[in-house]
């Protein structure tokens, strides 16, 4: 819009420019051609009321003193010469060498001859204006040619120019005017196309698998915009029920994983059981003196696999548990010092930046999170030389941090986007559900567990929890 506004501006500026000059040139065309006709009336007049013979010889003596008196009337200048082009006479008091030809050229004479009106006009420029000069015969009572009337005309432009600039003068301002409409215009205008387009931007921003997004709904939007909002209306309902589908399916695939996980563990205590019930049964003798002994390590063998199916069991049964909020206050530090009291080995350290950091955690919860992490980086440190954990509590503006840090085996970047989910573990014992245990619980109290780690080296991780205000 602003585009076009300025380009209309340009083309009516050319034009008018050339309108102007357009007219000018029509006006001094049209005001030569009035003044030779009523000069050469004139000279007529005059041929016809002299005394002399009108012959070429005696033109001079004819318009020797009605030449300016002719000048005068008309006000305007001009010259007479020859059939051969000399000067004979000019309106002029004196005879201006630089101004007034003494002879005319020989091209002039051609065309004037060859010319089918008998008229001849020729454009020259004098210290810097314009002029031209026509040539027309002068002709006896008999339209017998005996000179040349010559007048020159000089354009006078000045007024012409001076009405130009003040018209484009007025033109521009109201172009001006006109700009600065448009601009305005051409701004709410944008304002209102791009505060729709700005909605359905930041509702596209906030559109999430993991939660229902809504639709957008706009008052009056334009053919387009609405053509827009359609699209991703449907688009909503259809990523809500492929979200739907997505749940599902994934809560399908983890149960069946979790069945073969179960299956998987439980199995494996069952296999010695059998064999060892079968061995029983196969050297069972009533009468073996050291009936007693064997009984004692047959059923010391089944009580060891019934523990393991027992913990597994337990795993499991602590992992799908979510944990109650009890918002019981807390002291952390105190909590976190006394999850620890129940670890041995002497490479394990605690410092706390402050005595007492206060936050709303069910304080089981919060053992079993402190505990597992603190396990993890007992497991990681086996074949170091120099093992080293350190257990931390510090505050962190509206957050109470806890970082447990090990100097063990670290953990690769190819499992770095795993290691919370349930089931996955790097040890060779275990059922991976540590972790997943950890981030549940963390999450459920609106905390957030994070680590870094650097394979060879150790690893640190960060449990943070909102403090209690």
């Amino acid at each position: 819009m602003i585009f076009l506004v300025v380009l209309a501006s340009v083309l009516i500026l050319v034009t008018t420019i050339f309108q102007f000059q357009e007219i000018n040139k029509d006006y001094h065309q049209d005001r030569m051609e009035r003044k030779e006709e009523q000069i050469r009336q004139s000279i007529d007049l005059a041929i016809q009321k002299t005394t002399y013979p009108v012959t070429p010889e005696n033109l001079g003596l004819i318009f020797k003193n009605e030449i300016y008196e002719i000048a005068v009337v008309q006000n305007m200048n001009f010259n007479l010469y020859s059939l051969d082009g000399q000067l004979i006479k000019s309106s002029r008091p004196k005879f201006e060498n630089d101004s007034i030809s003494m002879c005319l050229d020989a091209e002039i004479l051609n065309k004037l001859e060859a010319s089918v009106d008998k008229r001849y006009v020729e454009e020259r420029a004098a210290a810097g204006d314009k002029y031209q000069a026509s040539y027309t015969y002068i002709s006896d009572n008999k339209f017998k040619p005996i000179g040349i009337l010559n007048l020159p005309y000089f354009e006078d432009n000045s007024f012409n120019d001076k009405e130009l600039r003040e018209f484009l003068w007025r033109l521009g301002g109201v172009y001006f005017l006109m700009l600065l409409i448009a601009i305005a215009f051409a701004f709410f205008i944008s304002k209102y196309i791009t505060r729709s387009l700005e909605t359905i931007s930041d509702m596209m921003e906030r559109t999430d698998l993991t939660r229902r997004n809504e639709k957008i709904f706009i008052d009056s939007p334009g053919e387009e915009i609405e053509k827009l909002i359609s699209s991703y209306n449907a688009m909503i309902d259809e990523l809500g029920q492929s979200a739907v589908k997505l749940a599902r399916s994934e809560r399908e695939q983890a149960w069946r994983e979790m069945a073969k996980q179960v299956a998987h563990e439980i199995k494996n205590p069952l296999t010695p059981m059998r064999l060892s019930v079968q061995s029983f049964e196969r050297k069972f003798d009533p009468k073996d003196p050291k009936i007693k002994e064997k009984v004692a390590e047959y059923s010391k063998t089944l009580i060891q696999q019934i523990d393991t199916m027992s913990s597994i069991a337990s795993a499991f049964s602590n992992f799908a548990e979510m944990p109650a909020q009890q918002n019981e206050t807390l002291n952390v530090v105190k909590i976190v010092k006394l999850a620890l009291d129940i670890f041995n080995e002497d490479y394990i350290h605690f410092i706390a930046e402050e005595e007492e950091i206060i936050a709303k955690l069910d304080r089981t919860q919060l053992i079993r999170v402190v505990t597992n992490l603190v396990k993890n980086a007992i497991q990681a440190v086996p074949e170091v030389s120099s093992p080293r954990i350190l257990v931390s509590v510090a505050s962190e503006k509206d957050m109470v941090k806890i970082s447990v840090a090990d100097n063990g085996v670290g953990i690769l970047d190819e499992h770095s986007d795993k290691i919370f989910e349930p089931k996955f573990t790097t040890k060779t014992s275990g059922m991976g559900l540590g972790l997943g245990m950890v981030k549940n619980i963390v999450e459920t109290y609106k905390g957030s567990i994070n680590f870094t780690s650097k394979p060879g080296k150790g690893t640190v991780f960060c449990v943070r929890f909102p403090r209690a205000l």
